[in-house]
């Protein structure tokens, strides 16, 4: 999912100049990314800690390594990375780069804290190269120790892949088609989140503002698109009581585009983000954002002017935030047109792609 979503263009561009492997962990039922021609092997890595599993997992990448003999070695993601930058310690592969895009322990105390930082900080000590996708990220990340000032960098304004302005924008034939299957009337503010169901990211907060804003006006409707990775569905159900005949949900999708057309205000109330990549995707379809005014979403969402920021965890602030839009549709459209603005200026795909492959040529001297 990470590479289809993030990290297809940047494969692309790396294989105009190397051989490129893609390791992931794929489903019997989709072994290979159709969207990449680089060479794929599906090796299990398990999302959540599995010790007998996790150290399978390594040693399959120490061989793979050692027989392959990689010039460099690229992780995303905290479980992929830790075990990606020791295999390539183990392996003597030259150039590691991890990506950063959020950390699982910045919501988290005592032990599991300190355990999952343990883990980032091991992965920052065997890589050669830190990217992290947001500059407030990287500022948190020194500050708390984990990474240094002059071992890290941000590719561009941030983002780990930028916005293809070609896909994400707006579509009144996408929009007009989406609402007519959901039976949204002309007239309905669609209120959108696109992720994964999980408390992280603050879906339980929003079904709540949602019951408020719905309770005094009829035309609110949420639209929740993405996987249940933490069977959310029954809670969610509560949280939106009376308004639950008014939300739709969705699982994943690989056309998120569609979606964002059909919306008129994204929200992400997340309580941990790295950057909050589809604030700027939905931004270049021409609409404006909510988001909790955190690390990595203060990257994406300038407050009254692309969007508006409330404090995490304050339901009563997303509600007054989402009600406010949800009144005024000139502010909408105006802050709508700002956020495009911003995506396509700030975060172009082209760019970050640009400076990633630049990053390569001069870790590798080709």
């Amino acid at each position: 999912m990470t590479l289809r979503a993030f990290l297809a263009p940047h494969v692309a561009a790396m294989q105009e100049r190397y051989a490129v492997t893609v390791v992931a962990n794929a489903s019997e039922d989709d072994p290979r990314p159709a969207e990449s021609e680089a060479d794929f092997i599906s090796l299990p890595i398990e999302r959540r800690i599995a010790p007998l599993r996790d150290l399978a997992a390594l040693i399959r990448l120490v061989r793979l390594f050692r027989r392959s003999r990689f010039a460099a070695v690229q992780s995303v993601t905290p479980k992929a990375g830790l075990l990606t930058m020791l295999a390539g310690i183990f392996s003597r592969v030259p150039v590691r780069i991890h990506v950063f895009t959020g950390q699982v322990w910045a919501t988290r105390r005592g032990v599991a804290r300190w355990l999952l930082k343990l883990m980032d900080c091991v992965i920052t000590r065997c890589a050669t190269h830190i990217l992290v996708d947001s500059p407030s990220q990287r500022d948190f990340l020194v500050a708390e120790g984990v990474v240094s000032a002059d071992k890290s960098r941000v590719l561009g304004k941030g983002s780990i892949s930028g916005v293809d302005p070609s896909r994400f924008k707006p579509d009144l034939h996408a929009r007009s088609e989406l609402r007519t299957q959901l039976e949204y009337r002309e007239d309905s503010v669609v209120f959108l989140f696109v992720g994964r169901l999980t408390r992280d990211k603050g879906v339980l907060d929003l079904a709540a503002a949602f019951s408020r804003v719905a309770a005094v006006d009829e035309k609110p409707r949420l639209l929740v698109v993405g996987p249940d990775e933490d069977d959310m569905q029954a809670a969610l159900q509560a949280a939106l009581g009376d308004a639950a005949s008014r939300a739709r949900f969705v699982g994943y999708t690989d056309r998120p585009e569609r979606h964002m057309a059909a919306a008129d205000v994204f929200c992400l109330p997340s309580y941990r983000e790295g950057f909050g990549m589809v604030v700027i995707e939905a931004g270049a379809t021409g609409i404006p954002a909510v988001g909790s005014r955190i690390y990595g979403i203060t990257d994406a969402i300038e407050d009254r002017v692309t969007g508006l920021l409330f404090e995490p965890g304050n339901i009563g602030d997303l509600a007054d935030c989402m009600g406010r839009l949800a009144r005024d549709p000139a502010l909408r459209l105006a802050m709508g047109e700002r956020a495009r603005a911003k995506a396509l200026r700030d975060f172009p795909a082209s760019a970050i792609t640009d400076e990633l492959v630049r990053l390569y040529q001069a870790a590798l001297g080709r």
